[in-house]
């Protein structure tokens, strides 16, 4: 599929996660098999751009292109100028957030708060059109099922989004009131991605192979975007894309391999962030890799205590050693479990397809 001007090697999506998603984790994950990632959300205020923490989320130097950048706000104009100045910085394609569910993001009216306001959005998704068209930079938009059950309005938003010149909309399938509770449901993206043109990305509970096979077949998504199922497992974008080629299950990786990701992944992430501030935001980084590995509660909990670089870079290197002398791979197991779709649930996916050529009655 192509957003815009550009193709992309694979249907396989980083989604944008604050304070995951920077610039060393999406290189690691496109290195690892994903065909395209979202930066963080950027500020779309201006008195906020030259502080640290909007400098290193438009920060770019050395990222394989197309280059997404996601700006979040309330106010149309802010909005555009925001648009512009992301491009200025090397964002290549401009991405709408209108689906982050955090209290502080939404208490402002942003995020998927905008939902609400059906107008609002509008006038936000034409302003950026407006700041990137003459710029030749596609517009895409993120959004949820809805602000709640009671008022799921995704299909309306979106017919008026292409309407409007967006370029790609992916769609989460909860509504705001639900965060991240519950299940994903995908008749609403189903919905979407009948009554539109443009490319439809599905998103949420996408955590396993089999699980973009059957969100793939049931919503006729061009792609989808996996999110929290990448944390600490970034290969996950080479096992889909290995099963989604050959029906068959790759090896997992080499205990040696990850060890040598990880210590790749904390280098860059030094780079980006210094030793002080680099240091602590990796420990979540190194607590999801380790998660669900032998021993590893254990020592997450002494690798929070270091607080140089050195030394949690010799921490993990031990821990991963020690490992290699039990096991060659990685559990097969390791990794978040967030929804993995059952033979029940599959099968109850594979009967919704056929109501899904009607929109209206799907979102229903």
């Amino acid at each position: 599929m192509n957003i815009g001007p550009y193709a992309l090697t694979n249907p396989l999506f980083v989604a944008p996660m604050a304070g995951v998603t920077d610039r060393p984790f999406r290189s690691l994950c496109k290195k690892l098999g994903a065909g395209y990632a979202v930066s963080e959300m950027v500020t779309s205020r201006r008195d906020l751009w030259d502080t640290l923490k909007t400098s290193r989320r438009a920060n770019h130097e050395g990222e394989a292109a197309p280059i997404s950048v996601q700006i979040a706000g309330t106010d149309a104009r802010m909005m555009a100028e925001a648009a512009a100045y992301n491009i200025d910085r090397g964002a290549q394609i401009i991405d709408i957030n209108m689906g982050c569910p955090a209290k502080k993001v939404c208490n402002k009216w942003a995020g998927s708060a905008l939902m609400q306001d059906e107008a609002l959005a509008l006038r936000i998704i034409e302003a950026v059109v407006a700041a990137c068209a003459p710029r030749s930079v596609p517009v895409t938009l993120k959004m949820r099922t809805g602000w709640s059950q009671d008022h799921k309005n995704a299909l309306a938003i979106a017919r008026a989004a292409q309407s409007a010149g967006v370029q790609m909309l992916a769609v989460h399938g909860r509504t705001r009131e639900q965060g991240y509770k519950g299940r994903a449901e995908y008749d609403t993206i189903a919905a979407v991605k009948a009554a539109l043109r443009i490319p439809v990305v599905a998103n949420g509970d996408i955590d396993s192979p089999e699980k973009v096979r059957d969100v793939l077949a049931c919503t006729g998504a061009d792609a989808v975007m996996i999110g929290r199922a990448a944390q600490g497992r970034p290969w996950i974008f080479r096992e889909v894309a290995h099963f989604l080629a050959t029906g068959t299950h790759l090896a997992a990786p080499l205990v040696v391999e990850v060890k040598r990701l990880l210590l790749d992944h904390l280098l860059d992430h030094y780079t980006l962030y210094g030793e002080l501030t680099g240091t602590r935001t990796a420990r979540k980084h190194i607590g999801w890799y380790v998660k669900t590995l032998p021993g590893g509660e254990a020592f997450r909990v002494r690798m929070n205590t270091l607080d140089d670089c050195a030394a949690q870079l010799n921490a993990v290197a031990d821990f991963f050693d020690d490992l290699g002398v039990r096991m060659d791979r990685i559990p097969t197991n390791s990794g978040t479990s967030i929804g993995t779709t059952t033979g029940d649930e599959r099968a109850v996916l594979s009967s919704r397809t056929s109501r899904y050529k009607n929109p209206e009655k799907a979102a229903a």
